[in-house]
């Protein structure tokens, strides 16, 4: 493979680009295992030659250190690809299945196949992690796949390209840069597959553009998580750890916790020990743990929802740096502002209830989110979240953290978003399985042919 193209931009590129891949995939060439472990091996070695590339690139978007970018971008890349070049021969060989017995003698099984012509639009909060770990989904299914990272994180998105379209043919594996002139000419073709990671109202416009042509989607949304503390909840370690999740990215994580369900009689307990872990860990972009908001318009709606009158701590904010301090407001109501949508900054509103039906009852008054989060050591309380409370994925006495966990999908539900990915769920994410029954010639039953009787009717009867 060693055609290259230049920078698509116009809609004619893209419709080339488009039209080019379709060919690729037609010839059969990436379905054959030897060739998708071949390309993600190659993959893996390119990251980890221009690592330091990636680090300096998203530190010039907003601020992000080593440390964070590894952890959370640059890690789970490198597990999502270990784990598809160690299971891509197992996946892909046929699922049996049992055969029930008005079909016998004969094999059922399931088929795994590449859907085709793949597009994959990254967000800008996580740029590697939520446009490359669908791209390994992709690859090791088989797909040929163009991939538009957020121009809003234009530095990684610049390094994406130049990593993939430097060492990839573009037939098969291409970054598309650009804004929305760029998006809306890909949204203009036929894809068998879209992939998109981003608020409910750009997927509902990508769920719109995909639909004339039927299009396989999957949406990675999000939405107001709760966080749910009862009377019982371990306090100091279950803070701990939600503080650490709220603020990871400066709050600019859609699984992060958007606000705070405290029972009235540990209130001024969890608000003492947000305000403890808060100081202890001294948020700054100099201390690598805080990044910069990413652009100005999103520091301005941001900082809007700010109450100055139910601030608890902090507040403060700078429009220069595109920083805002980890601010905690109190006495919240679902009347205000910053109870609307998702906050996706480092703010947040603690909201006090009395009744577990009183918290359950307002977790159920938004939308789906894309995750919830209980601390509680009640069991009869947990069994009753897991049962009667609907979001995409989350966690008891932690939160964030089942992301790490590839053997766990990650997606949303209703308006948090629509399939699933990560590990193996990857692969059949972006996989379609052919249900086959594999009849033998050594026997043929009359049964199911005309010609029937009330001795076939019995028969059938027994069979039901």
């Amino acid at each position: 493979m060693n055609t290259l193209i230049k920078e698509t931009t116009s809609e004619q590129d893209v419709q080339q680009l488009v039209e080019d891949q379709r060919k690729y995939f037609n010839s059969n060439t990436t379905r054959s295992v030897e060739f998708r472990l071949e390309q993600l091996k190659k993959f893996r070695n390119l990251i980890k030659t221009h690592e330091d590339d990636l680090h300096e690139a998203i530190y010039k978007d907003f601020g992000k250190s080593k440390y964070d970018n590894q952890l959370t971008e640059i890690f789970p890349l490198y597990e999502e690809l270990d784990i598809a070049i160690k299971n891509a021969r197992r996946w892909v060989k046929h699922r049996k299945v049992k055969t029930n017995l008005m079909n016998q003698p004969a094999k059922s099984y399931l088929v795994p196949e590449p859907l085709g012509v793949s597009l994959v639009i990254g967000a800008w909060n996580f740029p590697y992690n939520l446009s490359l770990v669908p791209v390994v989904g992709s690859m090791v299914a088989g797909n040929t796949t163009i991939l538009k990272p957020s121009e809003l994180a234009a530095e990684t998105s610049r390094a994406m390209a130049k990593l993939i379209n430097e060492n990839f043919d573009a037939s098969y594996l291409h970054v598309v840069e650009g804004g929305i002139p760029e998006t809306t000419a890909l949204l203009a073709q036929r894809f068998d597959k879209i992939f998109f990671t981003g608020s409910p109202q750009v997927g509902k416009i990508v769920n719109k553009a995909a639909a004339p042509n039927l299009t396989n989607v999957t949406l990675e949304l999000g939405g107001k998580n709760p966080a749910l503390f009862t009377k019982d909840a371990s306090i100091d370690v279950g803070v701990k750890r939600m503080i650490w999740a709220k603020f990871l990215n400066s709050g600019q994580l859609c699984l992060a916790p958007d606000y705070v369900l405290v029972h009235k009689s540990i209130k001024s307990k969890v608000l003492e020990r947000i305000v403890h872990e808060i100081k202890k860990h001294n948020y700054s972009v100099e201390n690598q743990n805080f990044v910069r908001i990413i652009n100005e318009r999103n520091f301005d709606r941001v900082v809007s929802l700010i109450d100055p009158e139910k601030v608890h701590f902090g507040g403060k904010a700078n429009r220069s740096e595109r920083i805002i301090e980890p601010t905690v407001l109190n006495n919240v109501t679902l009347e205000d502002d910053v109870m609307r949508d998702e906050i996706f900054g480092p703010i947040i509103p603690v909201v006090e209830y009395e009744t577990i039906d009183e918290a359950f009852e307002i977790i159920k008054s938004f939308e789906k989110p894309l995750a919830a989060y209980l601390f509680s050591n009640n069991n009869k309380i947990k069994d009753r979240f897991l049962s009667e409370i609907p979001f995409g994925s989350g966690g008891i006495n932690d939160a964030v953290m089942q992301i790490n966990n590839s053997n766990l999908p990650f997606g949303g539900v209703g308006n948090s978003g629509m399939g699933r990915y990560h590990g193996k769920y990857s692969f059949e994410c972006f996989s379609h399985f052919k249900a086959i029954l594999d009849k033998s010639n050594f026997f043929e039953s009359d049964l199911k042919y005309y010609g029937h009787s009330d001795r076939q009717m019995k028969l059938i009867k027994k069979l039901s």
